[in-house]
Formats: structure tokens, sequence, C-alpha cells
């Protein structure tokens, strides 16, 4: 999701047109995969992430920019690898061919080396053609793409890799289900890029988001946004549409076979349902969602429109929750992990990987079990402030209309929120003051459904060491090696 933007035009319901396709559908086995954001204060080192992936069998990943770390990590592992290339680069890259080639070089090239990452997709934009955007950035996803492409091959890498373009679900509308189509204004766009990737090979991405329909439209009917059968079945001529996911699927593919490509292979690059910040966003209904969308794409049986012919790779939003990120959509925004910040899953979910359940980091190494709190023998008059500061470092979205922690009165308000900055601070005691109003604690302040965090260790500076010391250990081996070869041609001369 484009970060803190969401458009009306993405919120729609959006129906379907029953359209005759050119050519012969091909079965297509559907693939799960994993959107691996980073906008956290609590980041857990990416060795420890990528075992996550490994533990659960998710060879698929998609990045929204090419973290170095990230890429490290994976280096090795076999995992498939979506890097991205964000908007604000647009703008350079496709006026400069050297640009290009070096963005190329130093994020995707050092990393495609034997036993290094699997590099497969490169994502220019995040939702470049979003509406609200005002075609800020329309104009430099094509010579980017060009650009990027020439770099490509000039690495001798264009056969390995391939460009693609993440589209919100806003490109395309529908007022009535025989008229899904792209926006007008992007008519031209849109078939200049998806005869680019058809001739290079590549999908059209697209994210899809039935939570943000539900969240915007009091009308939309809820158990329309999910797998379990819905008494508001849209009927579109002999089609009949029992889902949100599968009409706005083939909303889209009515739209790309207007453009003459109603065959191109189409990945979901982003779908999901958050687990807070909104009375519709909890465990329960993101666990019924996301095993019901799973179970769908994996059955392979397709929609109306392109039966037997699922999505290519489907990658739910997200891997973590991300409380860093900006609450302009909704406070939902932070909450979109299928595994807490630490890697904790969040409900039972089966990824449909031969693996069972989601299983849990391992390792995590946490700060020490103490919180802290308001004092409750002070008096409150100028906590305003203090709250505020805490609040704006830290997340509390928790605390807000709909939140798991929205009914634990003043407070445990205050303690929620100070307790969140202190965790953010690494537990350093001068966070805990807030004037004397806080106050250290080793008893859990949580209650109920609101939990009350201790962070993380910094682990990727232990990860570092534990290098460091791996190397110096090997070189301490070869030294002695070396002395006891010596010794032995000594002892025969």
């Amino acid at each position: 999701m484009a970060e803190g933007v969401i458009t009306s035009a993405a919120l729609a319901v959006v129906l379907v047109w029953v359209v005759v396709l050119g050519g012969s559908a091909q079965t297509v086995e559907s693939a799960i995969g994993v959107n691996w954001g980073t906008i956290s204060n609590h980041r857990l080192a990416p060795s420890t992430v990528v075992d996550l992936l490994r533990d659960n069998k998710i060879q698929k990943v998609k990045l929204f920019d090419a973290d170095p770390d990230c890429l490290r990590a994976l280096m090795g592992s076999g995992i498939e690898v979506m890097v991205g290339v964000s908007n604000d680069l647009l703008a350079t890259l496709s006026s400069s061919t050297a640009a290009a080639d070096l963005w190329v070089s130093q994020n995707v090239s050092r990393y495609m080396v034997r036993g290094g990452a699997n590099i497969k997709y490169i994502a220019v934009g995040n939702e470049p053609f979003l509406s609200s955007y005002n075609g800020q950035f329309q104009s430099y996803v094509m010579p980017a793409l060009t650009n990027l492409q020439q770099s490509l091959t000039k690495a001798n890498l264009a056969n390995n890799i391939k460009l693609v373009v993440p589209c919100n679900a806003d490109a395309y509308e529908s007022s009535l289900p025989s008229q899904g189509s792209f926006r007008p204004e992007l008519t031209q766009i849109m078939t200049d890029l998806v005869t680019f990737l058809n001739s290079n090979g590549s999908p059209f991405i697209v994210n899809i988001y039935p939570f943000l329909s539900l969240y915007s439209n009091s009308d939309f009917p809820q158990d329309y946004a999910f797998f379990e059968g819905t008494t508001h079945s849209v009927t579109d001529g002999p089609n009949v549409y029992y889902n949100a996911f599968d009409g706005n699927y083939d909303t889209l593919v009515s739209a790309l076979t207007k453009l003459g490509f109603g065959q191109i292979p189409i990945v979901i690059g982003e779908v999901g349902w958050p687990t807070d910040g909104a009375v519709t966003a909890n465990v329960n209904a993101a666990r019924v969602f996301n095993q019901g969308l799973i179970n769908h794409v994996l059955s392979n049986k397709g929609t109306p429109l392109r039966p037997l012919q699922g999505p290519m790779d489907v990658y739910l939003f997200g891997l973590f929750d991300e409380e860093a990120k900006s609450v302009l959509p909704g406070s939902f925004e932070r909450h979109w992990g299928i595994f807490s910040f630490d890697g904790q899953a969040k409900y039972a979910l089966n990824l449909g990987l031969g693996n069972g359940l989601l299983k849990n980091a391992k390792d995590v190494h946490y700060l020490p079990a103490r919180w802290c709190v308001v004092d409750p023998l002070k008096d409150l008059s100028n906590v305003a402030d203090h709250f505020k500061l805490a609040c704006t470092v830290a997340d509390c979205t928790t605390l807000n209309y709909g939140g798991s922690c929205n009914e634990i009165g003043e407070r445990g308000n205050i303690s929620y929120a100070f307790n969140s900055y202190y965790q953010v601070q690494k537990q350093n005691s001068r966070s805990c003051e807030f004037d004397g109003l806080g106050m250290v604690t080793f008893l859990n302040p949580s209650m109920g459904q609101c939990k009350f965090l201790v962070g993380v260790a910094e682990e990727v500076v232990t990860e570092h060491v534990s290098l460091g010391l791996r190397l110096c250990s090997g070189s301490v081996i070869v030294w002695l090696l070396i002395f006891w070869g010596i010794y032995n041609l000594n002892r025969v001369v």
C-alpha cells in the first residue's frame, strides 16, 4: 500500500463485466508470499526474519526498497525476492541512464552472485498511479522502466529479473458491471505499460483490499468481504460473484481485455486484513479473511473470467506490524502483520505451504521484563503534553476507537503511552521520568486483550559481533594450522 495513502475510488464496491477472452486458459498454480515492511521502531535482526521465513517455508518475499541488511540476510536462502524502487526515485531514474545503471549496480548486481540473493522482480514505484497523487509520478514510470531495462541488459540480468509496477485497484473503476476499465486519464499509459510487461514476460501486479471497502462504506455488505459465503452475491449475466476479491480481480481482467491483454499473468502484490485500529480490524476477522483467501487461491478454481487460472502469486500484507507507519488512512495501518513486531504469530494460520500453522520466530532477544506506568499517587493535571510526546514518538493507535486498548481508562491510557515510549527508547531510565509522573514496574500491566509490550534488543549489533567472532575464530584456526605445519616441517628437517 502506498505509505499513508488510500483513495475513495480504491475503496469502491467493484462489480464485474462478463467478457469472452481470446485464447485458451491454462491452469496456473498460485503461490503464497509475504510483504516484508520495515517501518518499525522494533525491528528484528534480518537474519532472524529470514530464519522465520524458512521455518514457515515461505519462498517469496516482497520488499518496498532494496534494504541492504535485508538483502544480505536473504543471500544464500534461495527465497525469491522482489525489491522496490521508491516513488521519489522515479524522476531521477527516468531522466538518467547513468542513475539507472548505478541503481542496478548498487541494489541488484552486487547481490546477484553465486550463493547470493534470488532477486526475481524489481518493482518500479509503489502504486504510482494513485488518483490522490494527481499524476505526480505518472510521466516518470515508462522512462524509468526503459532505462532500468537497459541497465539490466548491460548487467546481463535481463533474462533473470523482470520489471513490474505495483498498481492500486483504484487504477480501474466500474459504475456498472459492463463498464470495468482503467481510469480515462490512465488509458494510454496503461496501454504502454501492459505492452512493455507483455513483451518482457512480466506480470501485471495489483493490490486488492476488501477491508478498505468495508472500512470506508457503511453500506458495504460485510460477508461479501470474506470467503465464507454471502447473502449479497453479485449476479452479472451468467456469472455470480460471492466475494469482493473475485469481483475486483475480474474487473481488472476486463480492463486488461479492453486493452487487448486479457491473458497477461496477474500477481496480487498486497492483500490482507489488519488486526487492530478499527472496529472491523481484529484478530478473528484477519484469521478468517486470510485463511479464506489462501484456501480460495490455492484451490486453483480461478474466477468466472479466468476459470482454473488464479493469480500467479499472492503476497500477503504483511509479515509484521509496522508501528512507525503513517496513520493517515486510519489507525489500522500499523497492524497488518500476520506476526507481531517480535515475530510471534498473532493467530493460527495455515499458509498452505506444507508447514501446518504459523511458527514463531526463534531466539528473539527481548529487553528486560519491565514496564513504565503512571505513578498512581501523582496528580495528572499536567499530563497532556507528556501523553502527546509519548504518542508522537511511539505507537498509541490501539487506544483509539475500535482498538484493543480502547477501554482501559484514563490512567491505563497514560500508562500505555508512557510504556510505549519507554520501550522505543530501549528502556532508558530517563525515558520514564515524565516530570515525575512515570514509574518503572516489574509487574506486567497488560489488561485483557490490551498488551503492554516489551521491546526487542538491538539484535543487529549482536549479529555483526557474532559474524566478527566467527571470522576471528576462523582466522585463529588458519594460523594454528600454519604453525602446526611449520612445526612438523621443522621436525622432519
